[in-house]
């Protein structure tokens, strides 16, 4: 048997409504029990880690991240992708499908979940919505469930075609599985590359409004309602928006649910952190999808976190090569690292800067988004559960040094900043997948 004593660290087990002191023994990859601390005895063959003054909670997860296997590895690969994970804390992480192939069937999702990918943590792989992410045929939803598929999506694209959108909508539903929509009206970005506005303008480049983000939001709301009436007022499935970067888009879920919708959303830490201005000098490092907005946008993001709006924190953690990143503005590709600065920034900006409280901003990292995709066992620390732990101490400062990444990939607007929350162990299932220094 593999056991485990974590002793005498505060324990914030959000979901169980744990705040205080405790002793934590895990064995076997479960929870096996929670005691005051100092209760719990020491077995012959447990490894014990001392947290006093540390803080201990449920493993992290990340419902929003790009693993790039199969057919990326030179940006990231999935042993790479999932130490990163760990890094920050992370016990759970799931994949998005946009890869080469894309993951739009049975074989590739248990590929990606095989033993040889060498997961440091564990991969729950989302699988596309449509073919290919075409936007036309929807694949075989409960083949791909069967298979390990925890939501769709065909994040990265949008799917524009409202007969689509209400059929995709509709067969998750039956299936039992949530869909996740990149909403980006391409019709209003192509050729695009930051946010429309002064310094788009002043940079020279062309910019995405915000009404391509917010406008695909309240179609997608306006079809889940149709779903709904349909069915005499039932809830009918469960939309959730990703990467959401718009004061419009925040309103418009926020409106939903209380119109009795399941509607829900994320919000990455650069877009309650960073806006447009971040672009000055072409920084591609500063270049995603959804783009940096404004400073009003910015503010929204935040607002809609410290009022409850928004429902998890993920990362989009999209690695690039060197060599993509350093070119022309306009030619670079979309997207960051964040695996490893997550819970730093978040601590750091959300609990320490904007107050909010401790629990809350776990809750939002952990036991919030493993509800949204019905991860059971996970986002807790409940006897029982899965052994999925982070340790860190919540009072540390630490500057964050992209060189010193586990990521394959370095291209993170962060380098050189400070952090809040130096995590020392993360344990996944019962293993140590994690070792601070």
């Amino acid at each position: 048997m593999s056991v485990i004593l974590i002793k005498g660290g505060h324990l914030i087990d959000p979901a169980a409504g744990v705040d205080g002191l405790r002793d934590v023994v895990l064995r076997d990859g479960r929870v096996a029990e929670i005691m005051a601390a100092g209760k719990a005895k020491v077995e012959a063959d447990a490894q014990v880690i001392d947290a006093k003054g540390l803080t201990v909670a449920p493993g992290l997860v990340d419902i929003h991240v790009h693993l790039r296997e199969p057919g990326q590895g030179h940006k990231e690969t999935i042993a790479t992708g999932t130490a990163a994970a760990a890094a920050g804390g992370f016990t759970s992480v799931a994949a998005m499908p946009n890869t080469v192939p894309t993951n739009d069937s049975p074989e590739i999702t248990r590929w990606i979940q095989a033993p040889e990918r060498k997961a440091s943590v564990r991969v729950f792989p989302i699988g596309a919505a449509t073919r290919g992410l075409k936007g036309e045929v929807l694949n075989d939803y409960a083949a791909l469930k069967a298979a390990g598929v925890v939501a769709v999506t065909d994040d990265g694209h949008p799917i524009l075609k409202d007969s689509t959108m209400r059929e995709v909508l509709k067969n998750a539903t039956r299936n039992g599985l949530s869909v996740i929509q990149h909403a980006e009206d391409t019709r209003l970005t192509g050729g695009c590359s930051m946010n429309a506005g002064v310094t788009a303008f002043r940079l020279g480049l062309r910019g995405m409004p915000p009404e391509a983000e917010y406008g695909l939001v309240e179609r997608d709301i306006r079809l889940l309602s149709e779903l709904t009436r349909e069915v005499n007022g039932s809830k009918v499935g469960h939309l959730h928006v990703a990467h959401t970067s718009t004061a419009q888009a925040i309103a418009a879920v926020s409106q939903a649910r209380r119109n009795g919708l399941r509607v829900t959303c994320e919000v990455a830490p650069h877009h309650f952190l960073l806006t447009e201005e971040h672009v000055r000098a072409y920084n591609t490092n500063a270049k995603m999808n959804p783009p940096l907005r404004s400073i009003a946008d910015r503010d929204a993001m935040i607002q809609g976190i410290l009022d409850g709006v928004v429902d998890a924190i993920a990362t989009d953690h999209a690695p690039h090569a060197a060599h993509e990143k350093e070119v022309e503005f306009e030619r670079a590709p979309n997207g960051i690292t964040g695996l490893e600065s997550a819970l730093g920034l978040s601590l750091r900006w959300l609990h320490h800067e904007w107050k909010l409280p401790l629990g809350r901003v776990l809750s939002l990292l952990s036991a919030q988004p493993a509800a949204l995709l019905g991860l059971k066992g996970r986002g807790t620390l409940t006897v029982g559960s899965f052994a999925d732990v982070v340790v860190f101490d919540p009072k540390a400062e630490w500057v964050f040094r992209a060189k010193d990444s586990r990521s394959k990939s370095k291209n993170t607007p962060f380098d050189g900043w400070t952090m809040q929350g130096k995590v020392w162990w993360t344990i996944s299932e019962g293993r140590v997948v994690f070792k601070g220094v």
